[in-house]
């Protein structure tokens, strides 16, 4: 059984109250990501998604120096560490949905997870999260399509749009490679964090990055894909529905590269 992870809220441990409406009430956002030696890659792109999910989702920001501040407190003494900081409100439930105000902080420290997988088989669903924009924490869809694509023999799930429009997998991004070139999906999803540090450091390693519509029925003009998650800088897609993919080791050592190029921002 893995380790259960230090909770705080608002820098204090967390009380059984506060636990009792998280567990009750899924209303809220996060991002995690992994801390070494005091910083994380990314830091920057994390902090301005909390900011922009604390005054969409509940009126007002909590404040970078005050995010810092917790996250500082919560990895302290801690040479590495993974940290999911969550934003949500006591005040808000299905029948009181009306409180706006600076949302509660709360920073679960655990050990930093291990890559997803190796590799990847992809079973294509027809699905879109509610508010793809945001990093929420409403995962019963994410979780249902993993069991589903589990069930029917592959690892995981890639989403596509009624005409077939690729957007994102269940806990990932995805990229497909077309020689020298990364092609990101244009469509209603989540911006993630590794999927911008790996654009970031595309020019060092030789490859350029753009973003296009991508149907799953053209797929097969790419040479590779691969999926990306703050966890898993760069990993290959094996396949897609029957659709196979040649192996890519040193491509995904570049992606992997790019990612890395990124320094730790200092919290």
């Amino acid at each position: 059984m893995s380790r259960i992870p230090d909770v705080f809220i608002d820098g204090q441990p967390a009380t059984p109250d506060d636990l009792t409406h998280v567990a009750l009430v899924n209303y809220g956002a996060y991002t995690s990501f992994r801390v070494e030696q005091g910083g994380a890659r990314g830091l920057d792109l994390h902090l301005a998604r909390l900011e922009a999910e604390a005054v969409e989702l509940f009126g007002k920001p909590v404040g970078e120096t005050r995010l810092r501040d917790l996250m500082r407190e919560a990895a302290a003494g801690r040479d590495s560490c993974w940290l999911r900081v969550s934003l949500f409100s006591p005040e808000i439930s299905p029948r009181t949905p009306d409180w706006r105000g600076r949302p509660r902080v709360m920073i679960a420290v655990s050990p930093s997870p291990p890559p997803l997988a190796d590799s990847v088989r992809l079973q294509v669903q027809t699905h879109a999260r509610d508010a793809p924009h945001l990093k929420h924490v409403a995962t019963f869809g994410l979780i249902r399509a993993r069991r589903l694509a589990r069930a029917a023999g592959f690892d995981d799930a890639v989403f596509v749009d009624v005409e077939g429009k690729v957007s994102e997998g269940s806990l990932w991004n995805i990229g497909f490679i077309a020689g020298d070139d990364v092609v990101w999906p244009q469509a209603p999803m989540l911006a993630g964090v590794a999927q911008a540090l790996v654009q970031r450091g595309l020019g060092p390693v030789g490859l350029t990055g753009r973003v296009e519509p991508v149907h799953v029925q053209d797929l097969r003009r790419f040479d590779a894909a691969f999926i990306c998650n703050s966890a898993t800088p760069a990993c290959a897609v094996a396949a897609i529905g029957d659709l196979a993919f040649a192996p890519a080791r040193g491509l995904i050592e570049r992606l992997g590269a790019a990612w890395a190029s990124n320094p730790a921002q200092p919290i």
